[in-house]
């Protein structure tokens, strides 16, 4: 009987030393690592919102990957139409020059080469990759947007491309396809940049003797592709407030979802520490007690 009760007794003190351990270890795990909870049985019903917090998180992360994929493929989009624009304006310059009555055929013939220079370098741009290495005005394509056929060029690209998703069930379009950039609409049917300057540079070279008055006609035709351009601009900068508009709304849910996080699962330092310190106390004070009472027997007590 002695021997089942001093058994016992010892099995009664190592299992309460080894709650107090166990316990302590839990509030130091917590302290460092700033959770409260270790596992889901811990509090199932905070345990399942963090998990819903969790998958809110990893669905921003991909809107945050596609806002910034289309942001550097607009922000491209943007640079290579000012470039485009810097063009036409210059073959606007060099049309109106070439109109002057007292131009000669040979001076005129010399702009004609320019304009034609000009019509390779516009469709160079307009065959512009997108960061994915794509074509940046071809729509969904892979390679390029456009073709050369002199004095034109041809559209090979997909109609537009897809929408991206940034966030809140919003989505932005990444690029802009080449008809709308470069066709438009004349009182003689649809035409586009690339025939533009190539009539013009081909007339001016040919010395036509009605060169001066197709130039003439070709300003208005610049001017409405200019327009085509500027129109394009500013859809581009319309959609890159609008990406920087989706970021802001996603940092505000980002730091809302961090201050959900650490109320629900979060430990507070302080009352931890607390805890932690008073758990010791009682770990050391229940350690002592058990050692001094295991010492004790009859012999003990006789003395």
């Amino acid at each position: 009987m002695i021997n089942l009760s001093t058994g016992a007794f010892y099995e009664r003190g190592t299992r309460q030393i080894g709650v107090l351990r166990s316990r302590a270890e839990t509030l130091q795990n917590q302290i460092g690592t700033g959770e409260r909870l270790e596992r889901s049985s811990d509090d199932p019903v905070a345990a399942a919102r963090l998990r819903m917090l969790e998958r809110s998180e990893r669905l921003t992360e991909i809107d945050s990957r596609n806002s910034d994929m289309a942001q550097a493929d607009l922000e491209l989009a943007d640079q290579t139409l000012r470039s485009v624009a810097d063009i036409v304006i210059r073959v606007r310059e060099l049309a109106v020059r070439a109109s002057a009555a007292t131009m000669k055929d040979d001076q005129r013939a010399a702009i004609g080469s320019e304009i034609d220079g000009l019509r390779s370098n516009l469709l160079l741009l307009a065959n512009s990759r997108n960061v994915s290495g794509h074509a940046l005005f071809g729509g969904q394509a892979t390679g390029a947007a456009y073709v050369d056929a002199a004095p034109g060029a041809t559209y090979i690209g997909t109609p537009s491309a897809d929408a991206l998703e940034i966030g809140d069930g919003q989505t932005v379009l990444p690029g802009v396809a080449g008809p709308e950039l470069f066709e438009f609409d004349t009182s003689t049917g649809p035409t586009d940049l690339f025939n533009v300057f190539g009539n013009l540079a081909d007339t001016l070279r040919a010395g036509d003797p009605a060169g001066g008055a197709f130039v003439q006609d070709s300003l208005s035709l610049l001017d409405s592709g200019l327009e085509k351009i500027t129109t394009a601009q500013t859809v581009v900068g319309s959609r890159l407030n609008w990406i920087d508009l989706m970021a802001e709304r996603r940092a505000d849910m980002g730091e809302r979802v961090a201050n959900e996080q650490a109320n629900v699962g979060g430990a507070d330092i302080a009352v931890t520490i607390a805890r932690l310190q008073e758990t010791l106390t009682v770990l050391e004070a229940s350690q002592s007690s058990f050692v001094r009472l295991s010492n004790l027997s009859l012999f003990s007590i006789l003395r």
